[in-house]
């Protein structure tokens, strides 16, 4: 008689981890798959006529990949502090891009996340999807379509 292996139970998950990226004034909140790699500042290829949010051209892995400031998309400024770093995101759309880098402003921190997440009721920028409080943390979720549909917008006048 053969014998099989019992049943596995299936295991739910209800959280993730998630990322709480710095900014100036403000943290964002991603999954963690969200990143590819968290990298040292380095100072971008600036592109003539360019807007203020798409700070230029660097190279990861030995590709170009564009770098845009969060605050400067949302109307604001771009800031490039002490602790400046560059997180490199993969791309969510159909564009043929495959990442984007972020300007951070410091080293992120890893959080779990899970069903139970509380939503804020604080002014919202443009590009912020919702804002939840993480620990002692308001932080924002960021529309990253919206961000890389700036990008299309900007590759299809140019």
């Amino acid at each position: 008689m053969r014998e099989t292996a019992p049943e596995q139970p299936q295991i739910r998950q209800d959280s993730l981890i998630g990322l709480l990226l710095p900014l100036f004034g403000r943290y964002l909140l991603l999954p963690n798959v969200a990143v590819a790699e968290l990298i040292d500042y380095q100072s971008p290829e600036r592109q003539e006529g360019a807007p203020a949010w798409n700070l230029g051209q660097i190279s990861w892995r030995n590709q170009p990949v564009t770098l845009l400031s969060f605050e400067a998309a949302c109307d604001g400024t771009s800031v490039i502090g002490d602790r400046a770093r560059i997180v490199v995101l993969n791309a969510l759309g159909d564009s043929g891009r495959r990442f984007i880098a972020l300007l951070i402003q410091g080293i992120p921190r890893s959080c779990r996340v899970d069903a139970q997440l509380s939503y804020v009721d604080v002014p919202l920028a443009p590009l912020e999807l919702a804002a939840v409080q993480v620990g002692d943390v308001v932080a924002r979720v960021p529309d990253l379509e919206g961000l890389e549909g700036l990008l299309d917008s900007l590759a299809q006048r140019g």
